[in-house]
């Protein structure tokens, strides 16, 4: 992850939305970042104060006005949005409030209708799977021998690539191992620090449209801005499949 990005977990962190590692990463930037700890402190506020909000129970008459419009409406198809960068990291306060008092108005209905429908909704992919399933996607295979093995699927209309990992063996002690994206001019931009375990599924980070190429470097601990050894794996997009 790039140092500008790390700045953007603020809202993930309030919320412990974050895994073991990113949260280590994170913790060790805010307590040099007196911008990043002012945002938090806000975002923990607004979520203390939605955490005492209690959940209206809706009408009686909105079971039945549910039901007769399944039965009449037709849904359209999920549309896959393109990712947009925010216009700064101060928005995601207002998004991060809405977001939450979405999810307690939508926990309270749950709990008033019993006969909601748990079941997810046809065509609500996560991002990984949205990669997987697109019709353009492209698909590279790299054998590491005794190191294991390795897929990356490029969907061009989706903008992202996924790494699929086999049998990966683990780092060695106080190294990890980074993802970079090879711009036709041949820069590595980072692409995200893979998680530990030997079968992982990520979601490589920043756009993957124009890459050439994907590769795995071992980096120190956190990373680096740019590769300090040669890629232990280089996936050729122009060979994709």
């Amino acid at each position: 992850m790039s140092s500008s990005d790390i700045h953007k977990l603020t809202g993930a962190y309030a919320v412990d939305a974050l895994d073991d590692l990113e949260r280590a990463r994170f913790e060790q930037h805010l307590s040099g970042c007196e911008d990043c700890r002012a945002e938090v402190a806000e975002l923990l506020e607004t979520t203390a104060l939605l955490a005492e909000t209690t959940a209206t129970p809706p009408p009686a008459s909105l079971r039945d006005s549910v039901l007769t419009g399944i039965s009449q409406v037709r849904p359209l198809p999920p549309e896959v949005p393109r990712p947009v960068e925010p216009a700064g990291r101060g928005a995601w306060v207002p998004l991060l409030v809405a977001a939450a008092l979405a999810l307690v108005v939508g926990i309270g209905a749950m709990v008033a209708q019993p006969w909601a429908d748990d079941d997810r909704a046809p065509g609500n992919l996560t991002a990984a799977e949205q990669v997987l399933q697109a019709d353009d996607a492209q698909e590279v295979f790299v054998d590491l021998g005794e190191a294991g093995r390795a897929t990356v699927v490029r969907s061009k209309s989706v903008d992202r690539a996924v790494i699929v990992t086999e049998d990966m063996v683990a780092a060695p002690s106080g190294k990890a191992y980074e993802l970079w994206f090879q711009t036709p001019t041949e820069d590595m931009v980072p692409a995200g620090m893979m998680p530990e375990g030997a079968d992982q599924t990520m979601v490589l980070e920043g756009s993957a449209a124009t890459a050439i190429a994907v590769g795995i470097t071992v980096e120190p601990e956190g990373g680096s801005p740019k590769p300090t050894t040669e890629p232990i794996a280089l996936f050729d997009l122009s060979e994709a499949t």
